[in-house]
């Protein structure tokens, strides 16, 4: 018999996370458990939501239509991809019942959906945006070789001239939408000399159309689309304006609408990159099942946590290694969940 919950935890953060529209101090997600052992996570966005109270009721609509199945199986992975649901609870139930298909038939998530191993991932971090002097000192300070600085506010030009005299890292920058075309014409081509390469979101979606133009001749720059960037449909609008697409499981529903996108993407010679929310590593499982699709990594979010909640998957600096155990999914610390169960 199978046996469906939907708990909710308050995890709290190393420090405050903060961007150009929204920030936290505590990250309030919802797991889905199957059998109480196999699990997937549901993490909404700080400014673009949804609610705690609304990924719950989505999720508890999709525990009532799984439990319709007298069994589950790969069909079932391919009938909640079906579902009236918000994408955040869909991806979570997906993940849920992907760990389920694996521990259940003692193969890997990524075979069962024919994917290559995960191998050679290497994700960025993520300084968040800050007084300039602190996240300065943070970049210089920080272990890992691959960083990604959050901009967006007044202060970011004061950022600049520092980025220079940083040595041995590779800087990434992500607007999250909050530049004006100006601004971000006049950043993308100060970044682009400053040796950035890879800029996320650089305005809101409603001014992708002029990403070639605000782009203009600073060669190796690519321009990758977040925001506004949850199916297929979005896709096929945009693609013609950006150089590479940032595939979140919350955003696109799982797993399955993941491997889609990045596929239709490597045809068109776009980008991928694997991208995540403020979550444990319950919820970047299934980004690091499909890693043999992208190219770029954004991986942090259980750095970002006082305390994974969940083994199996690794973090040796920028890289992320898969236990042998990793059958069946992330397995729950359950001496730390308990501390962080919420109402």
């Amino acid at each position: 018999m199978i046996h469906l919950d939907a708990v909710k935890i308050a995890i709290p953060l190393k420090k405050k996370f903060v961007v150009s529209k929204g920030e936290a101090t505590v990250k309030t997600n919802l797991l889905a458990i199957i059998n109480n052992r196999y699990n997937g996570e549901a993490s909404g966005s700080v400014h673009y939501g949804p609610s705690i109270d609304d990924i719950e009721t989505e999720i508890n609509k999709g525990i009532d239509l799984i439990k319709e199945d007298d069994k589950l199986s790969f069909e079932t992975l391919e009938r909640i991809n079906q579902f009236d649901i918000h994408p955040t609870a869909k991806a979570a139930l997906i993940a849920a019942v992907l760990n389920y298909l694996s521990g259940e038939s003692k193969r890997y998530p990524w075979e069962i959906l024919s994917l290559g191993s995960p191998v050679g991932i290497k994700s960025s971090m993520t300084i968040s945006i800050d007084n300039p002097s602190d996240m300065i000192k943070a970049i210089k300070k920080s272990e890992y070789p691959i960083i990604k600085i959050k901009m967006g506010n007044e202060e970011d030009i004061m950022i600049l001239d520092a980025l220079e005299h940083i040595k041995g890292k590779e800087i990434r920058v992500d607007a999250n939408g909050a530049w004006s075309c100006s601004k971000a014409e006049e950043m993308i081509s100060h970044l682009s000399k400053k040796g950035v390469k890879i800029i996320e979101q650089p305005t809101d979606t409603e001014f992708i159309e002029e990403w070639p133009h605000l782009k203009g001749k600073s060669e190796g720059v690519e321009l990758i689309m977040d925001e506004g960037l949850n199916s297929l449909d979005n896709y096929k609008q945009y693609h013609k304006y950006f150089d590479g697409i940032n595939i979140k499981m919350e955003k696109s529903g799982g797993i399955l609408e993941g491997i889609k996108l990045a596929q239709q993407a490597h045809n068109d010679n776009k980008k991928v990159m694997l991208g995540c929310m403020v979550e444990s590593s319950v919820g970047i499982a299934q980004s690091v099942y499909m890693s043999s699709q992208a190219d770029y990594f954004d991986l942090d979010g259980p750095l970002l946590l006082e305390n994974d909640i969940a083994r199996g998957i690794q973090y040796n600096k920028e890289t992320i290694d898969v236990d042998r155990e990793i059958i069946g999914g992330p397995k729950l610390r359950r001496e730390i969940v308990e501390k962080y169960i919420t109402e």
